[in-house]
């Protein structure tokens, strides 16, 4: 008999060697997709931030990081059309799967369907982590299931699919979609949101180089930013300017949004610039290096202080947290202002997969008095002569040409300005009104950002002007 509290050593086990047992390791690259497609399903976060800390906390870096990374977000991104699938495989309503099964089938899923991974593997490891996390039950329900989803290529299961089915878009963001950018396009556009895009850099003026990013194994230099670069992989934490802050990540459209607030020719004070909405900090970054290089001084204006501690961190020094319809400022401080309005997310789901199963119809209705307002208050701020851009990272025409519409109908004195510089020469973004500039994933390999630029009118004698 053992000793009480002692466990008695198996035949042929070597003392200090660890106990035998049946459970099969669980994959750590696919532990890091499980939880965070937990962390997105349960506290509601981000994936492109839930990753790195997921990442980290594993250990995990160079082929099973990439590996983590693709899993969780490419099964984010087909979520819609896997669990069409799944539905099509399992004899009760996916409502009544455990949430934790069901999130293990998902990523089986899309092992089977859309990655590179033998069948077997794809089926084995998902069987294990379920057995792990759940019990030998449900990995025996998850072995049938993902058989049952093995039987048929990604082709033929969505052959008899409608197009939100097919391309894993809720229906009423598809309507949406098509609604801006027609009907021609639609699919192209749908597709494009599930393509994992590449990390594109910036290098801020006057602190980092293109050039000093383009010298990055694999970097291309952007189509239309002068100041960006695209990554053929890998992560951009180990490159120094990215590290030190004078570079950061950011996509193009983005990068587009500050430009074409820069290049609005101005008569007369250039000096004062406000980002009004200016968290997490990418477009502040960018513009407050612009402005330095013009002689001109940046404030970052953001409502919530956790974001405007963003903005600071991004290396803005001048940063108040204030509600934007109620600014601290006197009516006709500024002379360039950008409004980059708080909106639905909808240019953005390839990066921000999620955001298309977390949103409603009713969060756009809500945000478009938002989105007036904003821009009610940045006209205000800005001086006669001076420039708005108002910008959103959403192509619904509720939260772009309405808005600019709706706004140049109250007051007459502002007028609607054609985007100038660099943003104007990109080929077939025209607006969904004259003069503005919609970029689209298929088309311009962005986010699909809007941007407008509206000038207040200069009455006669303004010595502002």
């Amino acid at each position: 008999m053992s000793e009480p509290g002692k466990r008695r050593r198996g035949p042929g086990r070597r003392p200090g060697t660890p106990p035998r047992t049946s459970r099969a390791p669980i994959d750590p690259a696919r532990l890091a997709a499980f939880e965070v497609l937990k962390a997105v399903r349960v506290d509601d976060a981000y994936a492109n931030l839930a990753l790195p800390h997921v990442l980290g906390r594993l250990g995990l870096s160079g082929r099973d990081a990439a590996f983590a990374t693709e899993l969780a977000s490419g099964t984010l991104r087909g979520l819609g059309t896997y669990d069409a699938i799944l539905a099509a495989c399992i004899d009760r309503p996916l409502a009544k799967v455990e949430a934790k099964v069901l999130d293990a089938l998902r990523l089986g899923a899309h092992q089977l369907l859309a990655m590179r991974v033998p069948s077997h593997a794809a089926i084995a490891t998902t069987v294990d982590l379920v057995k792990s996390k759940v019990g030998p039950g449900a990995g025996g329900f998850a072995n049938a299931v993902l058989r049952k989803v093995a039987a048929k290529p990604l082709a033929e299961w969505t052959a008899d699919m409608a197009l939100p089915e097919r391309t894993s878009h809720p229906a009423w963001i598809v309507d949406l979609l098509r609604e801006a950018v027609g009907e021609d396009e639609v699919a192209p556009l749908l597709a494009a949101d599930n393509e994992a895009p590449r990390v594109t850099l910036v290098a801020r003026p006057g602190r980092a180089t293109r050039a000093e990013l383009a010298a990055v194994d694999g970097s291309e230099e952007t189509r239309f930013s002068p100041y960006g670069v695209t990554l053929a992989g890998g992560s951009p934490v180990g490159i120094p300017a990215v590290a030190e802050g004078r570079a950061g990540v950011q996509d193009e459209g983005s990068q587009l949004v500050a430009i074409a607030l820069t290049q609005v020719p101005l008569e007369g004070r250039d000096e004062r610039w406000l980002d009004l909405c200016a968290g997490p900090g990418g477009k502040a970054a960018l513009l407050d290096a612009l402005a330095s290089e013009a002689g001109a001084t940046l404030i970052g204006n953001e409502r919530q202080p956790h974001r405007a501690g963003l903005v600071r961190a991004n290396g803005v020094d001048r940063v108040i947290a204030a509600d934007g319809t109620r600014p601290p400022f006197r009516p006709g401080t500024f002379d360039r202002v950008l409004v980059d309005a708080p909106c639905s997310g909808l240019g953005a789901l390839r990066r921000r997969p999620e955001a298309r199963w977390r949103r409603r119809p009713s969060d756009i209705t809500e945000l478009v008095p938002l989105q007036q307002d904003l821009l009610r208050s940045a006209l205000d701020l800005v001086r006669p002569g001076g420039a708005v851009v108002y910008a959103t990272c959403s192509p619904v025409l509720a939260e772009t040409r309405d808005v600019v519409a709706e706004i140049l109908a109250e007051d007459p004195t502002i007028v609607l300005e054609p985007v100038s510089g660099v943003v104007a020469e990109i080929d077939a973004a025209a607006g969904p009104l004259s003069g503005t500039v919609q970029l689209w994933p298929h088309r311009h390999g962005t986010d699909a950002m809007f941007i407008a630029v509206l000038r207040k009118a200069v009455a006669n004698g303004d010595e502002n002007a």
